[in-house]
């Protein structure tokens, strides 16, 4: 008859260690990061910006005009040392979002939150949308002697300068320059750069590196259209910085 001391030792058998194993696999295989697996701040932009851009449609012209032009990434407020525009122009939008670009740019930033978690997605957007602003900011800026890039510019359906008939000659640098184009721009070319297929990522960035070109080899080029493909360009680069990143962690190709 076993002892008091034998029936309190559980069994070192096979059926023993399976069973403990078995006991560990919901812990193991619990996905790690889970609630940033979970997209919460992509739709949280995308609808303030929806709900922030009908906001600002009711307000009389002229009040609406000085509003935009207030957090505009242009010339004339990074010159005078409004460096907050980089932030605050990702905010606005001149017109509510059509319903494809919205549906478009939540994809994007959506889908990017699931794979990377909201700090990176939040970083790649931010390092695009400052970048391009900077960079072109940069090239009007030096395009005359004095600082003051030539009139002609045109607009931009989203991320767009709003120039008219009655503004003064230095209208490209004081332009309406708002949206979240870059920052979609660049996020799209991460998500290109990631793509864990070698063909279907060289397919995708090439793809969308072509349509990126197409527009500023147009003659009736813009800004906007610099300064979409520079976004792009930026989002390829820190998407092939993570997945080399990744390739390095894990010992493989990222």
């Amino acid at each position: 008859m076993p002892s008091a001391a034998s029936r309190m030792t559980p069994p070192r058998g096979p059926m023993s260690r399976l069973s403990r194993a078995a006991a560990r696999v919901p812990a193991t295989a619990r996905p790690r990061g889970l609630p940033t697996a979970v997209p919460w701040a992509a739709p949280l932009y995308v609808g303030a910006v929806q709900l922030g851009a009908y906001a600002t449609a009711r307000l009389p012209g002229r009040r609406r005009t000085e509003l935009l032009r207030a957090h505009s990434t242009n010339v004339a407020n990074l010159r005078a040392g409004k460096w907050q525009t980089l932030v605050t122009s990702a905010a606005f939008v001149e017109e509510p979002l059509p319903p494809a670009y919205g549906v478009a740019l939540l994809a994007a930033l959506g889908t990017a939150e699931a794979r990377w978690g909201t700090w990176r997605t939040a970083g790649v957007f931010a390092a695009g949308h400052v970048g391009a602003s900077l960079l072109v900011y940069a090239t009007l800026r030096g395009r005359s002697p004095g600082g003051t890039p030539p009139t002609g510019a045109g607009v931009c359906a989203v991320h767009a300068p709003e120039a008219t008939g009655e503004e003064p000659p230095d209208a490209t640098a004081r332009a309406i320059d708002v949206g979240a184009s870059y920052g979609f721009n660049a996020t799209v070319g991460a998500l290109a750069a990631t793509v864990p297929h070698r063909g279907a990522r060289a397919a995708a960035t090439a793809g969308l590196l072509a349509l990126g070109t197409w527009p500023v080899l147009r003659r009736r080029r813009t800004f906007t259209d610099a300064g979409h493909l520079v976004a792009l360009a930026l989002g390829v680069a820190i998407g092939t910085g993570m997945r080399a990143a990744k390739g390095r962690r894990t010992g493989g190709e990222g």
